[in-house]
């Protein structure tokens, strides 16, 4: 009966861990939804054709709309060490060196932060990067796309769609203790 009142003890290196394997599976599992989704939106003239070639955007978008997210539930410190122990972890997927692979998040994340200027919200923001990194403005009807900005029906739904791909800290720390010290 006690077992269950007890939570798993993380580490900053197995949070990472899961983090990464948890963000993998996801789009390995999720994105021939999302790209099913975006191809059949209605905001859209013409099929816009999405395909696994636009996964490793979208992988990075949600890497990095989640890594904005740390601060909000670790100390600055506790959030730099996980933030880059992800980092390391991810340059091995893609066989790069750590800092090859924080330069691509950099420019990602700058990148979020352009497009969603001067808005702070990180779900918006990952849904704009993912209408621009993926091409999408070409498809739109000629008032949006005239405008060079994504209709807001089309980002309401990537807004709902990509809280998918948020990492629920809730639930986590709800399951598991964090030894950071």
């Amino acid at each position: 009966m006690f077992k269950m009142l007890i939570r798993k003890k993380f580490d900053a290196n197995q949070l990472a861990n899961v983090f990464v394997n948890s963000l993998l599976e996801a789009i390995d599992n999720g994105f021939d939804d999302v790209s099913e989704l975006i191809n059949e939106d209605a905001a859209f003239t013409q099929n816009p054709q999405i395909d696994k070639q636009y996964e490793d955007n979208f992988l990075l978008i949600v890497v990095v709309g989640n890594l904005r997210f740390l601060n909000d539930h670790f100390e600055a410190a506790d959030a730099t060490n996980i933030r880059s122990l992800i980092i390391q972890k991810l340059s091995a997927v893609y066989n790069m060196n750590h800092l090859e692979f924080e330069k691509i998040v950099s420019e990602y994340d700058s990148f979020l932060s352009r497009v969603n200027h001067p808005s702070k919200n990180t779900l918006y923001a990952m849904s704009k990067a993912v209408f621009h990194k993926l091409n999408l403005n070409d498809y739109q009807e000629s008032y949006f796309k005239n405008m060079r900005t994504p209709n807001p029906l089309f980002l309401k739904r990537m807004d709902d769609l990509m809280t998918n791909f948020l990492w629920d800290w809730e639930v986590f720390f709800k399951k598991y203790k964090m030894n950071l010290g």
